[in-house]
């Protein structure tokens, strides 16, 4: 065996992140490690990375004990790790950030012409094609991951850490991925993959670990398991079917008419876009990150001026309004980036959970502090937040738990128009299934939803119309009954056809 940890135990206090878990790794196998928001995954590979230390148990590396004090000691022996939020330098090339703490040299400064030849020889290598001379901030999110992977790879990482690997991917993408991993495993890397999409643990995965509540609640042979089993380890119970009900569709809440807005160097990052939503219905919008579904959000909630267009909103003119004015016409927003624009992460729970409740739990200036902890309360209890209490910091929050606050806040807003961007980004399946619950209800009474994310099968799942953008266009336009994954990726890619 490649790898064992055994017995970790890590504590903070009195709660127990990782509780006598046993995890074992072969040289050339891809093993999906797997649980709920919270269960201990991130916190067992941060121990294996040296970013803690246990509390108690031991790691032996083929057969010998080691203790890694910070992931330097963890790289020397050959294990990387690739972090959900990546760790790169905007500002530097591709080359720079591969190269950043081995940086040849030419003499006693850094050898730039060498760095790029060897960041195009290990390239070449493991078949990961990218410019090195392109600044990071140029490049869209998913070369940003193969980024990142070279640099694990540049470091000599025969164990390869990868958390949540296709968050950020396409579907043509996420597949590419998983061949390039296989491939990798092939020639005799081992990696381990933090996941929660189990259909892709099924295609890649030799084994998986479950975790739950910190403690292992199985490992299992992929070959010899399915979706419907790990879901119950997961969660400890079967998960039910989100059912699509037809609903009536009502008026037109949301217009957008030949909106069009430019970049920094002058190309259109928005190019003449028209959509509708009604009440009663999801609208989804699919794309390849950085093709002007950012901006677009931005437009309608007044985040961003926009030069050319109009937007309506229940009928009433908001272009160029304040994101106050417009919320309070009638609009919610779960944005696609919880940390820049859902959260402040200084604040507490209570804190976050009434941001834009504040206006209407008010009495004569004065807020009615009861009544916000009982709401908040509510939205711990019905999404299942892990936190410590009210009064805790959700900066200390997982990823995931931060989501599940930001969706329970602006879905009980109540508003007759909810833009979800990316809103089941990093959570768990059993919060996805309460997510997607969530949204259904409020499309069946009669509230209109825009609904953007990456997660194709999301927007299969959930939308009654599919419109797909492609640098600021909207590509195409599928009715649920029509689309289909094939279709939707292709003109996610740029491709046309009879469709």
């Amino acid at each position: 065996m490649l790898l064992q940890m055994r017995q970790i135990t890590k504590t903070y206090g009195t709660l127990n992140a990782n509780s006598n878990v046993d995890f074992s790794l072969r040289q050339g196998e891809i093993h999906a490690l797997v649980g709920e928001n919270g269960a201990g995954k991130t916190t067992l590979m941060r121990i294996l990375y040296g970013m803690e230390q246990p509390t108690e148990g031991l790691i032996q590396l083929n057969g010998k004990e080691v203790q890694f004090m910070n992931p330097t000691d963890a790289i020397a022996h050959r294990i990387g790790m690739v972090h959900q939020h990546f760790m790169l330098f905007p500002s530097f090339t591709v080359a720079e950030n591969i190269v950043i703490g081995n940086e040849p040299k030419a003499g006693l400064t850094f050898d730039r012409k060498t760095a790029v030849k060897q960041v195009e020889a290990l390239c070449a290598t493991y078949r990961l094609p990218i410019d090195p001379n392109k600044k990071v901030a140029d490049i869209p999110l998913g070369m940003q991951q193969r980024v990142e992977i070279l640099k694990v790879l540049y470091q000599g990482a025969d164990i390869i850490i990868l958390d949540e690997p296709t968050g950020v991917l396409t579907p043509l993408e996420a597949k590419e991925l998983l061949v390039i991993m296989r491939s990798l495993a092939n020639q005799g890397k081992s990696f381990i993959i933090i996941t929660h999409k189990l259909h892709e643990v099924m295609e890649i995965a030799d084994r998986v670990t479950v975790l739950r509540d910190g403690k292992v609640t199985g490992t299992l042979e992929a070959s010899a398991t399915n979706v419907e089993e790990l879901s119950k380890l997961m969660v400890g119970r079967d998960l039910l079917e989100s059912a699509r009900r037809d609903v009536q569709v009502g008026k037109t809440v949301l217009q957008v008419k030949d909106l069009s807005l430019h970049g920094d160097k002058g190309k259109p990052v928005l190019d003449r876009v028209n959509l509708h939503i009604k009440a009663g219905e999801i609208v989804g919008i699919a794309g390849i990150s950085g093709n002007g579904q950012s901006e677009l959000i931005q437009a309608i909630t007044g985040l961003l001026p926009i030069e050319q267009g109009v937007i309506q909103l229940l009928g009433e003119n908001i272009t160029g309004r304040s994101v106050r004015e417009i919320r309070e016409i009638g609009l919610s927003h779960v944005p696609e980036d919880r940390y820049q624009w859902g959260a402040a992460k200084e604040g507490t729970v209570l804190d976050n959970g009434t941001m834009g409740h504040h206006q209407t739990r008010s009495r004569s200036g004065l807020l009615q502090g009861k009544e916000l902890r009982q709401m908040v309360d509510r939205f711990i209890q019905q999404f299942q937040i892990k936190a410590g209490s009210q009064e805790t910091q959700v900066k200390y929050l997982s990823g995931g738990n931060l989501q599940k606050l930001i969706v329970a806040r602006e879905i009980a807003q109540n508003q007759p128009f909810l833009i979800a961007a990316e809103p089941t980004r990093g959570v768990d399946i059993g919060a996805m299934e309460l997510i997607h619950e969530e949204l259904l209800r409020k499309r069946d009474e009669q509230g209109a939803i825009l609904l953007v994310s990456s997660e194709l099968t999301e927007i299969l799942k959930l939308s009654d119309r599919i419109l797909v953008m492609y640098e600021g266009r909207i590509a195409g336009e599928l009715s649920a009954e029509q689309a289909t994954e094939e279709q939707i990726s292709l003109w996610m890619a740029g491709g046309v056809s009879d469709a």
